[in-house]
């Protein structure tokens, strides 16, 4: 590690740790609920549980991949970040925000909009604080002794997403004209600029962890990012098929849909060829692991799952549906969550330079939390396939239907055990990592 503000990564991927602890606690409140055990309800009803497990989701991917533009820009800019105070307010005003509206949520204090759910004031706050944060990477490369192509295309992902956060914000009583604006915001977040920041963040592990040369593993970021403007943008047409829109939509968004797994099958290829040609034995095997397997299980979850149900004439039968969240789960953890924990296991033995992000415990972390989440993903398309069998092939009530596939969430709630358990391994040699030192270094100790 070449500057100390670098360090300051180290309370955004602390806190991720966290938000994730809660967020998989809501998911177990939901998962008890849909078996019928729903015992907090007086307390945590399901629609503040599903509005806090999905926010909280948000926010700690947001605190990762500030985290990580905070660690790898001044790296990528070759100089200090412009101010470390600046940075912690930031991350602090980031905090009280994301805190404020999970209490919120269990007051009825939201405006109810899927995935958009804070309340309005809160929205402002929140342009204030990634207006806050862009000003400081921005500012950090300006002034830098070098532009790379990985910190230019990582800085543009960002500044996108703060842009693409606006259009949620537009005032309509109209409910079709807002959740056209709604997926402005959320589909071209996921599917569209996160992946640019996905490749930056991607192309910066590749760099480190292989050997392979800068050149070469930026010119396939220049691909990856056209894949992702040829097909993403245009793709938001498959959320806009039922809501009221005109029928052409129809038409673009099952065309542009199919297209969008080339993105991510560029990502798999891109890692997995970097990955190979690289000459250089990393000695933290468990960041390589979590990098590769960022790139090929967001090809599975986000790629091929979410085409399965993307054209106009299946998404009919599964919208609204598990069938969703079988897509949902996978896409979201292997494109977004484990490319944060890669960073996290790259960066955090350097900045503490000690090895528990790289020992037995944390390859245990990998290899558990993957298989929970893949036998989480199997409970759900086995549960959204009996929904979409029975309620839109043989029109049975929704209520009945959620009665009838109960038993299925059995195999959900032991799946996500699994899960929990690698994930708390991960929490365990993270806070076993202690906090950054005083000296700068590279070579922790890896033996």
């Amino acid at each position: 590690m070449k500057y100390q503000s670098q360090k300051v990564a180290y309370v955004f991927f602390a806190t991720c740790m966290l938000l994730l602890g809660l967020q998989i606690v809501y998911g177990f409140i939901m998962g008890f609920a849909h078996m019928g055990f729903d015992a907090l309800h007086n307390i945590i009803p399901f629609n503040a549980a599903r509005a806090t497990h999905n926010n909280l989701l948000v926010a700690w991917l947001l605190m990762g991949f500030m985290g990580a533009a905070y660690y790898i820009v001044p790296e990528e800019a070759d100089r200090e970040l412009v101010s470390i105070k600046w940075a912690y307010v930031q991350w602090a005003s980031f905090v009280v925000v994301a805190v404020t509206a999970v209490i919120g949520f269990h007051f009825n204090w939201w405006e109810g909009r899927k995935f958009l759910e804070i309340p309005r004031p809160l929205d402002y706050l929140v342009v204030v604080n990634v207006l806050l944060f862009i000003y400081l990477i921005g500012t950090t490369i300006w002034k830098g002794k070098r532009y790379t192509t990985t910190s230019i295309v990582l800085f543009f992902g960002l500044l996108m997403a703060a842009l693409l956060y606006l259009p949620g914000m537009i005032p309509t009583e109209n409910q079709t004209m807002d959740s056209y604006w709604r997926w402005w915001v959320v589909h071209l977040w996921v599917e569209g600029v996160w992946e640019l920041i996905m490749g930056g963040i991607l192309s910066y592990l590749l760099i480190k962890l292989t050997g392979v040369d800068r050149e070469i593993i930026e010119k396939w970021l220049y691909i990856i990012v056209g894949f992702t403007f040829l097909s993403g943008i245009l793709g938001t047409g498959h959320h806009y098929y039922y809501i009221g829109t005109p029928r052409y939509w129809l038409m673009i968004g099952g065309i542009f849909s199919a297209l969008e797994p080339l993105a991510f099958l560029g990502m798999a290829i891109y890692a997995i060829g970097m990955a190979r040609k690289g000459g250089r034995n990393h000695p933290n095997k468990n960041a390589l692991s979590w990098t590769i397997g960022c790139a090929v299980i967001s090809f599975v979850g986000a790629g091929f799952l979410g085409f399965a149900h993307t054209l106009p004439q299946v998404n009919m039968y599964t919208h609204g549906t598990l069938v969703t969240a079988m897509h949902g789960h996978m896409a979201f953890w292997g494109a977004y969550a484990m490319l944060i924990l890669a960073i996290i296991s790259y960066s955090l033995p350097i900045m503490t330079g000690r090895n528990t992000m790289n020992g037995v415990a944390s390859g245990f972390a990998f290899w558990t939390s993957n298989i929970g989440m893949i036998a989480m993903t199997l409970a759900f398309a086995v549960s959204g396939i009996a929904q979409v069998y029975l309620e839109r092939k043989m029109g049975m009530d929704f209520l009945t239907v959620q009665k009838e596939i109960q038993v299925h969430f059995f195999g959900l709630v032991l799946a996500a055990a699994l899960f929990t358990l690698g994930i708390g391994v991960y929490i365990y040699a993270f806070i076993k990592s202690g906090i950054p030192t005083k000296e700068l270094g590279t070579n922790p100790d890896y033996h």
